[in-house]
């Protein structure tokens, strides 16, 4: 199982010092989602983030600057994604860049052959969407038979659900609520979600 975090899409204090620590910590991916907020902002927090790191960002928005900072991760949103045709989204893949997308829609996942994952959710009821409430059966089960495409939940993710996540088959999680409510313990909560990921991973009991 993957665990990725997705940025508060508001500002946060010392954000980029934050997600530094967070990679040092060992996260994989951090995605950049800032909806509201123009290309300067989105710049100074990559500006702020170690260069070493940027081959694990991934954009939302601003995709024109990815060249920019040798970035090769770009994720869709749905709009984004609809808004794009086989043929485009298939070139970005050839010039060697790594895609993501989000659906709502599960039934779609095997024509999404361009996209290395996807965010699907909410899997549980959101934390910093008290509106975005999930709409899954308490047996819900991923049927990935004929899909190569990952699939990361996301929506509610916190160390307490990891074992449920894992067992609905999916292979990895998203995380935003339960690491930006309290901006300054979000490394404190990273390393919980990793140690309860790890714990998943090796325990071979679980089905």
């Amino acid at each position: 199982m993957e665990l990725i975090v997705i940025s508060n899409p508001r500002p946060v204090a010392d954000e980029s010092i934050i997600v530094n620590n967070l990679f040092q910590s060992g996260l994989k991916y951090f995605h950049i989602r800032k909806p509201k907020s123009d290309i300067q902002t989105v710049r100074e927090l990559i500006n702020g983030i170690a260069p070493r790191y940027y081959d694990r960002i991934s954009l939302h928005q601003f995709h024109e600057i990815a060249q920019e900072y040798g970035i090769k991760r770009l994720h869709y949103t749905e709009s984004a994604r609809v808004g794009s045709n086989q043929q485009q989204l298939q070139s970005k893949v050839d010039d060697g860049f790594i895609l993501s997308t989000s659906i709502h829609d599960i039934s779609i996942l095997q024509a999404l052959t361009c996209f290395d994952y996807v965010f699907y959710g909410p899997v549980f009821n959101s934390i910093s969407k008290p509106a975005y409430q999930s709409k899954l059966p308490a047996d819900f089960k991923l049927d990935k038979i004929n899909i190569k495409t990952r699939v990361m939940a996301l929506g509610g993710v916190e160390a307490c659900n990891l074992t449920r996540i894992k067992n609905m088959g999916f292979d990895g999680a998203a995380v935003l609520g339960i690491l930006w409510i309290e901006p300054h313990k979000a490394q404190e909560r990273f390393h919980q979600l990793k140690e309860s990921m790890l714990f998943n991973y090796n325990n071979t009991s679980i089905q």
